[in-house]
């Protein structure tokens, strides 16, 4: 789980360095063409490239690409908006939030213990964010809608047959937001790659693939109450990423808010494996 949160992070760095030069559309599509060719390679190997998932099936992996495909667009826009750090305290609410999203929607347990948990590290989040203030923006909006689609993406991943193959859904996410991308950069000027552009995404594309060998393997693998605290890791690397690659020191605030919030998933995960035990 520490490796797939490094090779997230990794990734959005990378990418963020490539869209200060390249229109997102382009730089999202290119990004794309490498990334559904290392999971084509996968798909192939693992005998996943012709999988035919069942008629019930085949709404939901639609319904996961096109959050997949949204939530990058929008992940992206506020990528190059907002500091590393501020967007990576708000997106460790996910556990939390897809916690609550499998209890409204899917009527998972939960007791009052992890839905204190839940509102205290939303306010962690507003912390964060503090909206009516001047570290506000609309990006810190837009982060907060990526988390919402986020949940959507899991809890469809969540209902998905054991039988579908993982690297066959992830290639059709990433088909899909490739597809999408390309239709839209041909209203764009074309813009010149340069060499440290294409070195750029196509690190970002293999780092981006090895987060998700190595997201699925923790999951088929790991206990989920045991690892699930592991992705807070991603807050370490995004706060190193940004002090050295782009000169971005978090506030008090930011800090604050980011430890309240990994505490109360951390918590929440706490309560879960001990009731599992129970």
């Amino acid at each position: 789980m520490m490796g797939a949160m490094a090779g997230f992070t990794f990734n959005d760095a990378f990418m963020r360095g490539v869209l200060q030069d390249i229109p997102l559309f382009q730089a999202v599509f290119l990004r794309g063409l490498f990334l559904s060719l290392c999971l084509g390679v996968l798909a192939w190997r693992r005998g996943a490239l012709l999988f035919r998932p069942a008629p019930a099936d085949r709404w939901r992996i639609r319904l996961r690409s096109g959050a997949e495909a949204s939530g990058t667009f929008l992940f992206l826009t506020a990528l190059s908006l907002l500091p590393f750090a501020n967007i990576a305290a708000i997106m460790q609410v996910i556990p939390l939030a897809v916690t609550l999203g499998a209890y409204l929607f899917l009527g998972a347990p939960i007791g009052w213990r992890r839905i204190a948990a839940i509102l205290i590290g939303f306010m962690g989040v507003l912390i964060v964010i503090r909206p009516g203030t001047d570290g506000f923006s609309f990006a810190s909006v837009l982060v907060l809608i990526v988390v919402g689609i986020v949940v959507v993406r899991d809890l469809a991943s969540k209902v998905l047959s054991p039988t579908i193959p993982s690297v066959a859904v992830s290639l059709h996410a990433a088909v899909l937001l490739t597809l999408i991308n390309g239709a839209l950069m041909l209203g764009q000027d074309w813009v010149a790659v340069s060499t440290a552009h294409w070195l750029s995404i196509g690190i970002a594309a293999v780092v981006l693939t090895a987060g998700y060998i190595c997201s699925v393997s923790a999951m088929r693998v790991g206990d989920i109450a045991a690892i699930a605290p592991f992705r807070y890791t991603s807050l370490l690397w995004a706060i190193a990423i940004g002090v050295v690659f782009f000169d971005e020191i978090p506030d008090r605030w930011t800090l604050l808010g980011s430890a309240i919030i990994v505490a109360m998933g951390v918590f929440s995960f706490y309560r879960e494996r001990k009731l599992s035990k129970a």
